[in-house]
């Protein structure tokens, strides 16, 4: 159960980014805000599940650095964004990772103790690995504004590290 429901979580998180890398090319500052504004925001989501679910002292403590990382970024952009007198623009990107964290969490409320820790860093895994890719990749590139390019910059470094932890603990949990 605990492989199955690992891997499912890593391939929703990991598809929800890749299949949209396309469309994602396309696309302006405002939904690209959205989507890492969504992206943070299911972090957290995950991260708060883990402190309730996991007992693991470095579950909490990675938790906990997702938590904070993540609100602040998300503070970051919305201050960027009111100064701009903008609004980031919702869109399928953004709607297809939130029905794909629903699922995520469905799962992971079903496990406990070494499961759910294993299921919980993996996805991390995948979904920094995934995310990060997207942004590098597709949305840095495509950023119009400079001022929002420099904070998609910023981010990725900060994302890069939680990618480089998660790595870390789904070795140390294996």
């Amino acid at each position: 159960m605990k492989k199955l429901l690992s891997t499912f979580a890593v391939l929703l998180a990991m598809t929800a980014v890749q299949a949209s890398a396309q469309d994602v090319a396309d696309m302006s500052d405002l939904e690209y805000a959205h989507i890492a504004y969504t992206a943070d925001n299911i972090d957290i989501r995950y991260a708060h599940l883990a402190l309730a679910l996991s007992s693991n002292p470095d579950i909490h403590d990675f938790a906990n650095t997702m938590i904070r990382d993540h609100t602040a970024v998300n503070a970051a952009a919305l201050e960027l964004l009111d100064k701009l007198g903008a609004t980031a623009q919702d869109n399928a990107v953004s709607q297809t990772l939130n029905a794909n964290a629903e699922e995520i969490i469905n799962g992971f409320v079903k496990l406990r103790g070494a499961e759910f820790d294993a299921a919980y860093a993996a996805n991390e895994l995948a979904y920094h690995q995934a995310v990060n890719a997207l942004v590098e990749n597709t949305m840095i590139p495509n950023i119009d504004n400079d001022e929002v390019r420099a904070l998609f910059v910023q981010g990725l470094e900060i994302f890069k590290a939680h990618e480089h932890h998660a790595e870390m603990m789904v070795k140390a949990l294996q």
